[in-house]
């Protein structure tokens, strides 16, 4: 491989430390290369003869050559070194003189190749004289960049400076600029223009403050604009005012109008104060008017269409029952009870009704319709809620007050109207003897009170708390004097005497009943006071009724009944744990077990005394004292069973015509049979004693579960 051999001459060569350029150069003149001229071979770390040879490696280099394959190779075969080394030395000349020769074959290439990199010296040495010219271009132009980016940034801050001035210079100019308030107050510009006029004028007042004096140049047109506004907006406002002085039609405060201008006022609030006051004042001096004219002719108007017959001093509980029309009632009733009754009059509690349409006395009038006081109290009261809520979120919304203050000025609007009310009703109650309708009255008040408070409307407060310490003490009043009616009833002038429910007992179940109802919702333990001694009193008075009759049945029959009659109206309307209810069932219970031991002593009688006494004497352990007595004994046993069918029949048919009550009736009934059976459960008992076991007429007591058989078939189907 000659082109190998002559890389390897070339390497060889720059081994030696000669240039590329002397090779070149001998090659060319055709001289042969001068071996003794030559520079010594460079052998590196194989030089024995150099100094920086180090004898404490010769170890290390010897290991490393025996390991080459080919010294291990000469070393097995036992070649002489000496000798080796010399062939090698030759071997190695002799490829030297080869690659030379290769070398010299290939000089016209290599001048070739030299004359090519000559060249390329020469274009790259102008290339970097371009480069050189270039880099001083670029730095020229890198300063010029510099010196613009510079300028740049200068000229940036003044355009942000200029442009920070003119904002403001020109939000300056747009506030200074004035507007023309020129159109008609009710036109959507004339307000858009009074917001900007506002606008203005706080913001000219802000210069004034800084001494801006441009502030001067406009300042007398803005005051002259300002004229203009409020002159018009006073104006404006006064007409509608006036405007609400005509009469209406439809019983209703109309809806304030004046809502939608609300920046009216706050303009002349903040503009011109003695104009925002005359209209305050205005409008208060003419909605009071208002309010008192319509309430007092509405009121008048309500009175029109109320029932003529009202109740007066005489319409008690204890007084005695006469012919009298009727009150809140139909024609055809003609009775005292009807004051007592509460009926339908409770549907005025209502939600549907409490807070339904107020009345209208003309249509009411045409209709020829007559309505009891608490609805005429409801619709009444509903119309000064309704308008006085309306009117306070107005006040404190229009004329932007809050607190005492608002309060103060609804109640310059509404004060005269509020007091007419206390004053008329004052003298309504004061010659009222309705305890219904004042209750009513009461809890329509209670329920009102309970909306304001949930509208968060507190103007009307003090007003609701004064008509409850109207109401409150004429009802306990009115209470009290029936209370003392029926502790001064005398029995004996209440005409015949009769076991049914007397209409004192009736009375005091309609009234109660109709109270404990009401009063459900708003309990109030005054109330509950006053009740308990109407109670009181009716149980007295039920006593002292029934001591009139001359037997002891007849007594208890007139008290079951009243009590009997008082708990089923109660438990109509009251709650079933109700003191009320639980007091009258402990009474009629005690009282229809004494009946029940009346009536079956009758018939029974000796049996049930026979057994009584025996059960003591059995616990005493002194049975053996009845021992002689079976001619008794024996006339007991069949006395019962000859005649005790016969007596539960008269006994059935006797309950049932005393008592008006057939439920009632049934009860007392099933109780006397079960009593019964009881005690001749207890007669064989003791006739199973050892004392009595040796009777013979033992053997015809009749069969206990016969006797319950057979009683069951007497039980009455009501």
């Amino acid at each position: 491989m000659v082109e190998g051999a002559v890389t390897i001459a070339v390497f060889d060569v720059n081994i030696a430390g000669n240039s590329t350029a002397n090779v070149m150069s001998y090659l060319q003149d055709g001289m042969q290369p001068d071996t003794d001229a030559m520079a010594p071979l460079t052998l590196g770390d194989l030089d024995l003869t150099t100094d920086k040879f180090i004898l404490d490696e010769v170890d290390v280099h010897i290991q490393a050559n025996l390991e080459d394959d080919l010294v291990k190779e000469a070393l097995k075969t036992g070649v002489d070194l000496r000798h080796y080394s010399k062939q090698v030395e030759g071997e190695l000349q002799r490829i030297e003189q080869a690659s030379i020769k290769d070398y010299i074959k290939e000089s016209q290439n290599i001048a070739s190749l030299h004359n090519q990199i000559t060249a390329c010296d020469s274009i790259l040495e102008r290339m970097e004289g371009m480069l050189s010219g270039f880099q001083s271009d670029l730095s020229s132009i890198s300063s010029e960049i510099q010196t613009l980016q510079q300028q740049s940034v200068s000229m940036s801050v003044r355009l942000k400076n200029r442009q920070a001035v003119h904002s403001h210079l020109s939000q300056l100019v747009d506030e200074l600029v004035v507007v023309i308030v020129d159109n008609p107050v009710m036109e959507q510009e004339f307000l858009e223009q009074l917001h900007e006029l506002n606008n203005k004028i706080n913001f000219a007042k802000e210069l004034s403050f800084r001494e801006t004096l441009s502030c001067s140049d406009i300042q007398d047109i803005v005051d002259h604009l300002k004229i203009k506004a409020v002159t018009k907006i006073r104006e404006f406002i006064l007409q509608k005012i006036d405007s609400f002085r005509k009469p209406m039609t439809n019983y209703q405060i109309p809806q304030n109008t004046l809502f939608k201008y609300r920046f009216f006022y706050q303009f002349l609030l903040a503009n011109e104060r003695t104009v925002a006051k005359e209209i305050r004042d205005v409008y208060v001096d003419t909605m009071s008017k208002i309010y008192y004219s319509y309430f007092k002719s509405y009121s008048g108007r309500l009175l029109k269409v109320q029932y003529e017959e009202v109740a007066d001093k005489d319409d008690l509980m204890g007084v005695e029952d006469t012919a009298k029309k009727g009150f809140f009632s139909k024609p055809s009733l003609k009775s005292r009870n009807t004051i007592f009754t509460l009926g339908q009059r409770g549907a005025v509690l209502s939600p549907a009704e409490l807070e339904g349409p107020i009345l209208i006395p003309h249509t009411a009038q045409r209709g020829d319709c007559r309505y009891p006081y608490e609805t005429l109290f409801r619709s009444q009261h509903y119309a000064l809620l309704d308008n006085g809520c309306r009117e306070f979120l107005f006040l404190s919304d229009f004329f932007m007050v809050a607190g005492n203050s608002a309060l103060d000025l609804f109640n310059s609007v509404m004060g005269k109207t509020l007091s007419l009310f206390l004053k008329s009703m004052s003298t309504y109650v004061s010659d009222c003897y309705d305890s219904i309708a004042v209750f009513l009255c009461i809890h329509i008040i209670l329920r009102f009170r309970a909306i304001t408070t949930k509208r968060a409307i507190p103007a009307l407060d003090k007003y609701w708390e004064a008509v409850l310490e109207l109401l409150w003490p004429r009802f306990e009043l009115i209470l009290e004097m029936n209370i003392q009616s029926i502790r001064n009833t005398d029995p004996q002038k209440l005409g015949v005497l009769d076991t049914r429910p007397h209409y004192i007992t009736r009375r005091y179940e309609e009234f109660s009943s109709a109270i404990v109802s009401i009063n459900q919702t708003f309990t109030s333990e005054r109330t509950h006071t006053l009740l308990g001694q109407l109670q009181v009193e009716v149980e007295n008075f039920v006593l002292k009724m029934a001591a009139e009759f001359p037997s002891r049945r007849d007594q208890l029959i007139f008290l079951i009944n009243n009590y009997d009659m008082m708990l089923n109206v109660l438990m109509e309307r009251a709650a079933d744990d109700s003191k009320e209810v639980e007091g009258f069932q402990q009474l009629l219970q005690a009282r229809s077990q004494e009946f029940i031991e009346e009536i079956l002593s009758s018939p029974f009688g000796g049996m049930i005394a026979f057994v009584k006494a025996s059960e003591a004497l059995i616990e005493k352990g002194q049975l053996d004292r009845l021992k002689n007595d079976e001619a008794q004994i024996t006339q007991l046993i069949r006395g019962f069973s000859s005649t005790w069918k016969q007596s539960v029949e008269a006994l059935s048919q006797d309950v049932m015509r005393s008592f008006t009550n057939f439920k009632n009736g049934t009860g007392i009934i099933q109780g006397a049979l079960t009593q019964l059976i009881q005690y001749y459960h207890g007669f064989h008992k003791v006739l199973s004693q050892p004392t009595f076991r040796s009777l013979a007429v033992r053997s015809e007591l009749i069969n206990l579960h016969h006797l319950m058989v057979e009683v069951k078939k007497h039980k009455p189907n009501f």
